[in-house]
């Protein structure tokens, strides 16, 4: 079975996150809400507040297919300030293994310069961020390895395209039925 980590810290876009999360349950993936603050506690960015699965320390990186970062302000910050979690958004780069964000949080990939010669998206006024990378205004890109999209009203595409990424269009397509998306 896949496994995907969503990483949360303080200022997180509520939707952006909870939408992906539930998307993945539905269909089937296994994905853990993982919290950087240290609380299982984290408040978004329109405060609300939601308990997470797991601390960042509980995630085995080593089982983890895909690490997917929510956007939102300051949560974008707090999560490209969380040096051990960029260590292994490298360390599943290197290897291959899947990558996807949205809003301002793909900034976090394009800082690191993990992003050269891919096409990405992000939140508008955030493609400065996306260093090495060609910027798209599509609602969700895919190139290789990464998914990133714009926001908040892209977080049923985006959360549909890593179904897609898990187990095909088929399923995806399935999945946007069921939920009544663009019928």
């Amino acid at each position: 079975m896949a496994k995907a980590a969503i990483f949360l810290a303080e200022g997180f876009e509520e939707i952006e996150a909870l939408t992906v999360v539930d998307l993945l349950r539905r269909a089937g993936i296994e994905i853990t809400t993982a919290s950087i603050t240290g609380s299982k506690q984290v408040t978004g960015s329109h405060n609300i507040t939601v308990e997470a699965d797991a601390f960042f320390e509980d995630i085995n990186f080593d089982e983890t297919d895909m690490i997917i970062l929510p956007g939102g302000m300051p949560g974008t910050n707090n999560l490209d300030a969380c040096e051990p979690l960029k260590a292994q958004i490298k360390a599943l780069a290197d290897a291959g293994k899947r990558l996807a964000a949205i809003c301002a949080a793909p900034r976090v990939f394009g800082k690191m310069g993990i992003l050269n010669g891919k096409k990405a998206t992000c939140y508008p006024g955030n493609e400065e961020f996306l260093q090495g990378a060609d910027p798209q205004t599509t609602e969700v890109v895919k190139d290789g390895n990464f998914i990133t999209s714009r926001g908040m009203g892209t977080a049923i595409p985006f959360g549909l395209a890593i179904i897609e990424e898990f187990q095909g269009k088929e399923a995806a397509d399935d999945m946007a039925k069921k939920i009544i998306f663009r019928q």
